[in-house]
């Protein structure tokens, strides 16, 4: 479940991408213009940007918790939202959870020499990397990747929305906000800890992303 949030933090923020002409007439309308977004290159904001985990817990209850920090580049086709492609990795040590005994579990080293239960003590960066764009609406695309979570590759569809755009007040940049959703099976990934035992297999993950242009 850690890289399948990295992965949609990327995606989502290829939504922008080839809004300018499907949006000439929705300034008046009242719904957002995107025409004043430029085509460029865009580093994503890492204090602004967070993805949040959620699965069921035994069939009681949703638990969850968030990634952050992540490092990414978006390149950004205004005119053409099928040539924009985005690229972005989320520390899966940026793990937060209210419990810290839960999040000591999906950290540690496996007992007596096995495999960890999650992650490890020494995880690798959660990479999503965008293969296609499809642009769905006005301001929304369908976004599919590669997602690289514990040292295996599987692919990934997000449902981006472009959530909003201008300059950022505190730093003077060119900014573009996204939202994506996507939901996974972590026993793709080799995540299966538990789900023998009813511990829920689908994650579903929650992406709010910032982007400045460079």
């Amino acid at each position: 479940m850690r890289k399948t949030i990295l992965a949609l933090a990327a995606a989502t923020s290829l939504s922008a991408v080839g809004f300018t002409a499907a949006n000439a007439d929705q300034h008046e309308s009242g719904e957002m213009d995107t025409s004043a977004i430029e085509s460029g290159s865009y580093t994503i904001d890492p204090a602004h940007s967070l993805v949040e985990w959620r699965l069921d817990h035994f069939g009681f209850n949703d638990y969850f918790g968030l990634f952050g920090n992540a490092e990414g580049t978006l390149e950004l086709d205004t005119e053409n939202l099928a040539n924009s492609s985005v690229d972005v990795r989320i520390p899966i040590t940026s793990l937060a959870v209210v419990s810290e005994r839960l999040r000591d579990h999906m950290l540690r080293p496996g007992a007596d020499g096995a495999e960890p239960d999650f992650f490890g003590p020494d995880p690798d960066d959660a990479r999503f990397v965008s293969t296609a764009v499809h642009q769905t609406g006005a301001t929304t695309a369908h976004i599919i990747g590669d997602l690289t979570l514990n040292g295996q590759t599987s692919q990934v569809a997000i449902e981006a929305e472009l959530s909003g755009m201008g300059t950022n007040p505190m730093s003077e940049k060119a900014t573009v906000g996204f939202h994506g959703t996507t939901t996974i099976s972590r026993s793709d990934w080799g995540l299966d800890y538990g789900v023998p035992m009813g511990l829920g297999d689908e994650v579903t993950l929650d992406i709010t992303v910032a982007f400045e242009k460079n």
